[in-house]
């Protein structure tokens, strides 16, 4: 069974940074596309970032050029750098992965799911 913990959210003011990071459990991580999503209160999940088995990555509009996810198959994690941040990216936070090679947009293509850390953005 493959199991996702993220760890790095937190309070920043506009204009700062924070790093989320995700360990995957289990020995699928390589083959593995990876994803975040954030949900905020009264809206539905969205994607935010991916990143394949081959390292492809693809942004949501909202966040190309501010963020910056990554994965490290030695530690089996996957990173979502966040640089100024705005406090519409206030949200909670969940790393996701499919059994399939390549990343997808989709929230109901992936197979597990953390369990989410709040990311909160004053201004």
């Amino acid at each position: 069974q493959v199991q996702l913990v993220e760890s790095g959210g937190g309070l920043v003011q506009a204009g700062g940074s924070l790093r989320l990071s995700c360990a995957v459990s289990g020995d699928r991580f390589t083959s593995m596309g990876l994803a975040w999503f954030r949900q905020s209160p009264g809206k539905e999940r969205e994607f935010v970032a991916g990143i394949s088995r081959g390292l492809a990555t693809g942004y949501a509009d909202s966040v190309k050029g501010r963020f910056t996810i990554s994965r490290d198959s030695a530690e089996n994690t996957v990173d979502l750098q966040m640089n100024s941040l705005k406090p519409e990216d206030t949200s909670i936070y969940y790393c996701a992965a499919r059994r399939l090679a390549f990343y997808s947009t989709v929230e109901s293509q992936y197979d597990f799911w953390g369990q989410g850390a709040q990311v909160t953005v004053s201004s």
